[in-house]
């Protein structure tokens, strides 16, 4: 009788329809009047009884609560059960009987999945109430540079979609796509953010700043884009260009890689974009002579190329300046350089996985992603992270010397550097005594270490860590001091704080052009606040500040720390 319980959800006080199905009246009332119990059950009774009498000393109820089968609740309640329920369950639950599929089909069960899982908040029946200028401000919320008129045929009706859809046919079909990605743009690299935006999945590339504004907020502009055209039907989209959205695809090559492809490239170019115009004859009414081409300057071909109009825009977006606001000709070829390197890239994009660094209470900071000066090439996006005794910097964006994913900086917390004061701070031979006091202690201490693992000692006790430029003296307090860079050394940025926190020896990666002989040189990691930080590279005599990028982003911490070491492994490789 326990089990027959158990299957059909009733108590033995309503008897058991199993029993009374195989009985004819007269069976059945026999057996009504002989107790309906066996050995199996008066144990199970026996043991609910001990339950109950536990129950009823911390209960005023004296018996135990009426058993009810899922079958026997109300709809609506049913509803609040499977909305707080994982989306990915709800299709299996929807085989258990044809109550619970109907009850599925609910699409208050799916519009609330939507919002926990995905953080849509958009509600599919009131896209509609403000008319035409709802879905303008909707489509210029995408694409501000498009006029909303040529929206209004390619937005969907979301009138008679359901958020079923939008989970199954979106939401979830896409859902491997979320989070941080890293494009494949040779040497440059990006970041890449695909985010749930309203009832779009949207791909955002962020920008740094203008150069040399390290403070201002990140820039970002949409790549693609996915949404529902009709129902059940997912629409792919490329947002690259000047002339709106147009057919684009998207394959999940694996877990942590996806590609994206154009399938109307012409949208990309501008009108009359790739129209020449000669630069001679303006350059001849400049110049005395019309047949010498003056020395230092450009070949004729590429000052062809700099006054297109689609290369001039994109001047004026990447850098937020125009051409003739660039006198430096080092600037210039680099700026050329990425503006063709990058053009080819516009059809085809592989993009890879990366993680948001993990944190621990003892960090100096918390880690994350930073924008930084690097001389000529501009404003980079790169990583802080902490890895025990040591902290690395890594590029997310990069150039052709140092390229996207390789460690720029390297910071070594056993050592710290007390700076001297402002007055012989000014001095750079100062510094530079200091700084290489404090890379030959960590000679000594690597050759130490590496003649006790050649005699068998093993690493041995640590060994006490003296600051440079602070002999005799009791450890440094973490308390502002003041700071300024030294004579001589160029920064691209010249509104840097003027207090710092602390000072750790580091070392910072340089190289030629096309990442050719890379080689690390001393310098000073220097901690401003919880939001910025710099670094003087002593060799070139140069200063780098970093500014903490403002932004929250989702789907982007690493399962484990071993995934992001490996994370920071893959994209080094790829580029070395």
């Amino acid at each position: 009788m326990a089990v027959c319980a158990r299957l059909c959800g009733v108590g033995p006080s309503r008897g058991c329809r199993r029993r009374q199905q195989r009985r004819d009246p007269a069976e059945t009332a026999a057996a009504d009047s002989e107790p309906d119990t066996d050995l199996e059950e008066e144990r199970i009774e026996a043991g609910a009884a001990e339950l109950c009498s536990e129950w009823s000393g911390r209960s005023s109820s004296p018996s135990p609560p009426p058993r009810c089968s899922l079958l026997e609740l109300p709809p609506e309640l049913l509803v609040e059960i499977f909305a707080s329920l994982p989306g990915t369950d709800l299709p299996s639950l929807a085989q258990v009987c044809t109550k619970f599929c109907r009850i599925l089909h609910n699409d208050t069960i799916w519009r609330r999945r939507c919002r926990e899982e995905y953080g849509v908040c958009e509600n599919l029946r009131k896209l509609e109430i403000t008319g035409v200028s709802c879905r303008d401000v909707y489509a210029k919320r995408i694409n501000p540079r498009v006029k909303s008129g040529r929206f209004m045929k390619i937005l969907p009706d979301y009138e008679h979609m359901e958020y079923r859809d939008v989970y199954t046919c979106l939401l979830h079909r896409y859902r491997h796509i979320l989070g941080l990605w890293q494009p494949d743009i040779g040497p440059y690299g990006g970041l890449l953010n695909v985010v749930v935006d309203g009832l779009f999945i949207i791909g955002w590339m962020y920008l740094p700043p203008h150069d040399p504004h390290v403070d201002d907020p990140m820039r970002f502009k949409p790549l693609f884009r996915i949404h529902l055209m009709e129902r059940k039907s997912a629409t792919v989209e490329c947002m690259y260009g000047h002339r709106g959205p147009h057919n684009g695809h998207i394959q999940i090559v694996k877990k942590d890689e996806f590609s994206t492809k154009c399938n109307q490239t012409e949208y990309h170019r501008m009108s009359g974009g790739r129209q020449e115009v000669s630069l001679r004859s303006c350059h001849q009414e400049q110049t005395s002579s019309a047949c010498r081409q003056p020395e230092g300057s450009l070949p004729w071909f590429i000052l062809t190329l700099l006054v297109q109009k689609e290369f001039r825009t994109w001047l004026r977006e990447e850098w937020g300046r125009t051409l003739e606001d660039i006198f430096h000709e080092h600037m210039q070829e680099l700026i050329l350089m990425k503006f063709i390197y990058t053009s080819q890239y516009d059809n085809c994009l592989t993009y890879r996985r990366i993680y948001l660094p993990p944190s621990h209470p003892d960090d100096l900071i918390r880690p994350g992603l930073f924008k930084g000066t690097y001389g000529s090439h501009g404003l980079e996006i790169v990583m802080l992270s902490f890895h025990g005794k040591h902290a690395r910097v890594t590029k997310i964006t990069g150039d052709p010397n140092i390229p996207a994913g390789q460690q720029t900086v390297e910071i070594d917390l056993m050592h710290r550097i007390q700076l001297p004061n402002v007055e012989n701070l000014c001095n750079f031979n100062e510094l530079s005594r200091i700084v290489l006091e404090a890379q030959e202690q960590v000679r000594q201490e690597q050759q130490r270490q590496e003649d006790r693992t050649e005699d068998g000692e093993g690493s041995g006790p640590p060994t006490e860590v003296r600051e440079p430029g602070n002999e005799g003296a009791a450890p440094l307090k973490e308390e502002p001091v003041q700071f300024v860079l030294p004579v001589g050394v160029s920064s691209r940025n010249e509104n840097y704080p003027r207090t710092c926190r602390m000072c750790f020896y580091g070392t910072g990666l340089i190289a030629g052009h096309g990442f050719t002989s890379p080689e690390r040189t001393p310098g000073v990691f220097i901690l401003f606040d919880e939001d910025r930080f710099g670094f003087i590279w002593l060799e070139l005599k140069s200063f780098s500040l970093y500014s903490r990028v403002q932004a929250t982003f989702r789907n982007a911490d690493a399962p484990s720390p071993q995934a992001f070491e490996e994370m920071l492994k893959n994209i080094q490789s790829l580029t070395s």
